[in-house]
């Protein structure tokens, strides 16, 4: 089974990008990984850094006890922090797939266990977006109406086989630390001149609804398992 490795963020990243390069190589075709940050940071796309007041919010944010990491999946700020779980999920598209859909495919093979594994906590999630959460989505996982997890995806085809490989990224607020990581990204909003601005209220955090949420771990680990099996995507050791 999975386990949660404790790393700094930019090695949890480091982390994710070696799996999707493994299997863009072609010496793997699917992986999932478990971690937990060792340390705070606000995490956004690359391409937030282009923005003209970057510089002036990413010393906000650090003045917040937040520095700025860049990751390659796209969306908006994410806060980063111990309180979070980060589930990636990297594997090549079975020859089965329908290529045409593969970036809902994806989506639900990364939230379906997800979703099947709090309901066997007694909790009942759904998926969709939440008005006034950070790196809002489609695809967020909510529990009565606010975001728990957030979810982001990058593909890439390998040229040995032609087949895609993506890298499903899920983030989930295991304890409440909501308004500091509402407040950073407001901060950071503010900071480049941006209108947008995320509410509190908009989120939840499991340990808000289950008394130890990180002992849920392994069988989040063993839902991935069995659905993706099920799926035809064999997870490697």
């Amino acid at each position: 089974m999975n386990t949660v490795q404790r790393l700094p963020v930019e090695d949890g990243l480091d982390a994710e990008r070696a799996l999707l390069d493994d299997a863009f190589r072609g010496d793997r075709d699917s992986g999932l990984l478990f971690w937990r940050p060792l340390q705070q940071a606000l995490v956004m796309p690359r391409r937030l850094s282009r923005l003209e007041g970057f510089g002036a919010a990413e010393q906000a944010c650090a003045g917040l006890g937040w520095p700025i990491a860049l990751r390659d999946t796209g969306g908006e700020p994410v806060p980063q922090s111990p309180a979070v779980l980060n589930v990636a999920l990297v594997y090549a598209i079975p020859p089965a797939d329908n290529e045409q859909t593969r970036i809902e495919t994806a989506y639900r093979r990364l939230c379906q266990p997800l979703c099947d594994w709090l309901a066997a906590q007694g909790l009942d999630p759904g998926l969709g977006e939440v008005d006034g959460a950070f790196c809002d989505g489609r695809y967020n996982v909510n529990l009565a109406g606010r975001k728990l997890v957030g979810t982001a995806q990058r593909w890439r085809r390998r040229p040995s086989d032609g087949r895609y490989v993506v890298l499903a990224h899920g983030a989930i607020l295991m304890e409440n630390q909501r308004e500091p990581m509402v407040e950073v990204v407001n901060a950071f909003y503010q900071h480049c001149g941006l209108d947008a601005r995320c509410r509190t209220a908009s989120h939840v955090a499991l340990d808000e609804r289950h008394t130890q949420p990180w002992e849920q771990v392994e069988a989040l680990a063993g839902q991935f398992q069995r659905h993706l099996l099920a799926e035809g995507v064999a997870l490697d050791a």
